[in-house]
């Protein structure tokens, strides 16, 4: 479930560590969240797969100087510079983190409560633009609510609608934050993402109310622009923070 993954929380707290928000040690343990251990593969300087206190010395010491979140679904490369043989990989995890300086990019597996990365020659994205992507998000967010609305929504899933219309409470959790030094726009942005990433993924389990395949079809089509609209949020949201 992307609203807790390990990419993420590797992300924004690999910034706040290569900005000297917090020390590696913090940055590791916050990585590994609820996991019951992560080790990392393929550092030139650590043959044997590292810790991840290990690993996050070691890639700043290779240069790391930004990272930045990968969301890539087919057709949507999201967070994807290349090459081939690490897009692929990023597209069949559905996730990844890209290490600017390093040049490095690291793709996750799960296995069980415990998590492998694979490390990989990766090129550095175009920076996210936070803005267009936050209004990106709040206008798919509008048309969303109305067409399903439309489609009787409430009437299939009581609580995805009700999620999707009560969208004050949105980002008002306290494990909703980033990391420190990221400004409270982006952990707003970025909780309003992943609340949305995890209703979408629940509405496209079926299809809904919707009593003819022309239904189901617009339905589907809005829960998939609204899902890919997510994406492009949370990827900007945790982008390397802003300095005033």
């Amino acid at each position: 479930m992307l609203t807790t993954s390990a990419s993420v929380r590797f992300t924004v707290w690999t910034n706040a560590m290569l900005t000297g928000a917090c020390d590696p040690d913090t940055a590791a343990h916050k990585i590994l969240g609820d996991d019951v251990g992560h080790h990392v593969a393929g550092l030139a300087a650590h043959p044997a797969p590292a810790t991840l206190p290990v690993a996050l010395n070691l890639l700043r010491a290779a240069g790391a100087t930004q990272a930045h979140l990968a969301l890539p679904i087919p057709g949507d490369p999201i967070g994807l510079a290349g090459p081939p043989t690490f897009n692929e990989a990023a597209l069949e995890s559905g996730e990844a983190v890209v290490l600017t300086g390093a040049e490095l990019g690291l793709v996750p597996a799960y296995v069980g409560p415990a998590v492998q990365w694979t490390v990989m020659s990766a090129a550095s994205p175009l920076p996210a633009d936070f803005g267009e992507a936050d209004r990106g998000l709040r206008l798919a967010l509008i048309e969303a609510a109305e067409s399903l609305a439309a489609l009787d929504v409430a009437r299939w899933k009581p609580e995805v609608a009700d999620a999707l219309i009560d969208i004050r409470r949105i980002g008002s959790g306290r494990n909703d934050d980033l990391a420190p030094g990221y400004q409270p726009r982006a952990v707003k942005t970025a909780a309003t993402a992943r609340r949305l990433l995890a209703i979408a993924d629940a509405a496209l389990e079926d299809d809904g109310a919707a009593v003819t395949g022309a239904e189901a079809d617009a339905r589907r089509r809005t829960l998939v622009d609204l899902a890919a609209a997510a994406r492009r949020a949370l990827v900007a949201a945790c982008g390397p923070p802003v300095r005033d």
